[in-house]
């Protein structure tokens, strides 16, 4: 590549990235009007994927207990990790750490050429509605809802830890062994589930999974080189894991 095709792509980055924060700063004051029309028990985020470990660049609201500077919870992850294919994802029901029923909607942000670098999120604490609905249903006999999974908010280290420790005990407890007993095959898979949350999508991720399993950094780069070689239709390894480490 010439120099001035050097200079090209360096205008046209330079140029996406300012189209990117000029969408990101028009949003916050959305984020606050949003936030006053539904009350103290709305909260609104914009998140910017560029830096996950700092995602959110805009808040309004507290239910999740986040500040501006703090990290994308793991269904941020999720998205980030599954790239321009990811798709918005409305009306979940999710809970956090303290026991809050939170339903939220994620909204991502695409730039003029169509790529996600990040999020709008609406997230509404219904816990008090939940808890009128139970007794109304528990008068008139209907089964209780499912169980809501448990999502972590909070500074990167806390998420990225919680994270793993979530996805590898729930690994473990069902197959009812530890780590150290399961096979080559086992271990890849439970590093593909890793990769496909998001987690390794977030800086220094894969010396803290490493830790977590109390194994070395070498092996953990290795299963993790081995599940996306198993999803390469090529069939190499991929070492691109490297830049997010």
């Amino acid at each position: 590549m010439s120099a001035e095709d050097g200079q090209t792509d360096g205008g046209r980055d330079a140029r996406r990235d300012a189209e990117r924060d000029a969408i990101l700063a028009a949003l916050g004051p959305v984020a606050d009007g949003i936030a006053a029309t539904f009350g103290s028990l709305c909260e609104v985020v914009v998140h910017d994927y560029r830096r996950p470990e700092r995602s959110v660049v805009s808040i309004a609201g507290a239910v999740t207990g986040r500040g501006v500077g703090g990290a994308m919870s793991e269904i941020g992850m999720g998205m980030l990790a599954r790239g321009d294919e990811a798709a918005d994802e409305l009306n979940y029901l999710t809970r956090t750490q303290d026991g809050k029923l939170v339903k939220s909607s994620t909204m991502l942000l695409r730039d003029s050429g169509g790529a996600v670098f990040g999020a709008l999120c609406v997230n509404l604490d219904i816990t008090a509605v939940q808890q009128v609905g139970s007794l109304i249903g528990e008068l008139a006999g209907v089964t209780a809802p499912a169980e809501v999974p448990t999502t972590t908010f909070g500074d990167s280290a806390d998420v990225i830890d919680a994270v793993v420790r979530s996805v590898v005990d729930a690994y473990q407890l069902e197959r009812s062994r530890p780590w150290g007993e399961l096979d080559r095959a086992e271990r890849v898979e439970l590093f593909r589930g890793l990769d496909e949350r998001g987690v390794f999508a977030v800086r220094r991720a894969v010396p803290q999974v490493a830790a977590r399993l109390g194994i070395s950094r070498a092996s953990a780069y290795n299963y993790l080189a081995r599940a996306r070689a198993q999803d390469d239709p090529a069939g190499g390894p991929d070492t691109s894991q490297g830049a997010s480490a």
